[in-house]
């Protein structure tokens, strides 16, 4: 217990010689050691780092979560799940959970009205973007947010703690040289002996010695900030290209929910329409109950023509072309052509043919492919 209280009262003691030559030194009252340059240099940048990679990675979390309230329960939700080990579930979004609402709505309205009919397919495009800001949100955080994250609370607290130390070394010294100097300054008036003065510069040799040595293990650590640069512009690629991904997914979900609304909109307004609904749905499976056998023929009837005009339309070609394709891509109807990623395909336009699409082949197979997915080579 003696001892104890004798190391706290120890302690204590040089927590207050420190702050006096702090204040001293704030005062110009005592003299402060200067740093290396080099490392003064490395300290800017690594404080540089710190404040941007702190303002980045909050406004990334703003961006990919929006609402304020939400970005706080997720975080609280992921620091749950991260103490107890477990995997964090999936979060339903928005624009899924808007799907599900108009599709819920469709089947209480009627799947076979004009109204219901609309909502499925808005509906089922709604979900579709839903799925792919999830695999967005999922993307950013492992490849982008964590490892910023990684780096302020765990190789920053690291560099912050060592720089403390050396701050302390500093000031230890500084106190060193000042006890020396004063020592020197009573010899000469023979008020001390000189076993006060060798005292002073056995202890200043000390304190010379760690400080010199924190001042190095603190100059390895930022120097090491070169290499979270590094690691960072990876990350920051890998978000770029997550973000393009997402964005030409959505590009193309919007292009095809726009096809089908005009066939909606068509639909309703033909004079001779006998069941006013939309042809050729999405999907009607998150639906329950059978459809309307009239929304059935209506969709089947829809899909035959527009089969038909492919194969027997045969308008010349403009500029056949040579396309690799980026992402892979499913077709919605027999008007179109499906795509693998990186394959090889012949591409060219018909008169009158939307500027988003061209008309793809791959041996015997033919059929519109959008250009968002393509990159067009000689």
């Amino acid at each position: 217990m003696d001892f104890n209280v004798k190391k706290l009262a120890s302690g204590a003691g040089v927590f207050f010689t420190r702050a006096v030559q702090f204040t001293e030194e704030k005062l110009g009252q005592a003299e402060k050691t200067e740093l290396d340059p080099h490392l003064e240099n490395l300290i800017t940048r690594a404080d540089c780092t710190k404040n941007w990679t702190e303002k980045i990675l909050r406004q990334t979390e703003v961006l990919l979560q929006p609402n304020p309230i939400d970005h706080t329960g997720a975080r609280i939700e992921e620091f749950i799940y991260d103490k107890l080990d477990k995997k964090l579930p999936s979060r339903t979004t928005n624009p899924e959970l808007l799907g599900q609402y108009m599709l819920e709505a469709a089947n209480e309205f009627g799947p076979a009205t004009p109204y219901g009919s609309t909502l499925i397919t808005v509906g089922e495009y709604q979900k579709r973007l839903g799925g792919a800001e999830r695999e967005l949100l999922q993307t950013s955080a492992a490849t982008f947010l964590t490892p910023l994250r990684n780096f302020l609370e765990g190789d920053w607290r690291t560099i912050s703690k060592e720089r403390r130390l050396l701050e302390n070394r500093r000031l230890d010294l500084d106190i060193c040289k000042a006890r020396l100097k004063k020592a020197k300054q009573a010899e000469a008036k023979a008020a001390l002996l000189s076993e006060e003065v060798d005292k002073a510069e056995h202890e200043l040799r000390v304190a010379q010695t760690e400080f010199d040595r924190q001042a190095e293990v603190t100059r390895l650590l930022l120097e090491g900030i070169s290499s979270t640069h590094l690691n960072h512009l990876r990350c920051l690629q890998d978000f770029g290209e997550a973000q393009a991904t997402y964005y030409a997914q959505c590009h193309h979900y919007m292009q095809d929910l726009q096809r089908e609304l005009n066939k909606c909109a068509n639909a309703v307004s033909a004079p001779h329409h006998t069941a006013a609904v939309c042809p050729d749905p999405v999907s009607s499976a998150f639906l329950s109950g059978p459809s309307s056998p009239g929304a059935t023929v209506s969709s089947s009837s829809s899909q035959k023509p527009t089969k038909l005009a492919m194969e027997q339309t045969q308008l010349p070609g403009t500029g056949n072309r040579k396309a690799k394709v980026l992402y892979d891509y499913d077709a919605h109807d027999a008007s179109e052509l499906s795509l693998l990623a990186d394959e090889l395909i012949t591409v060219y336009t018909v008169p009158g043919m939307d500027p988003d699409w061209l008309i793809g082949e791959r041996g015997n197979e033919k059929g519109k492919v959008p250009v968002t997915y393509l990159e067009l080579l000689s």
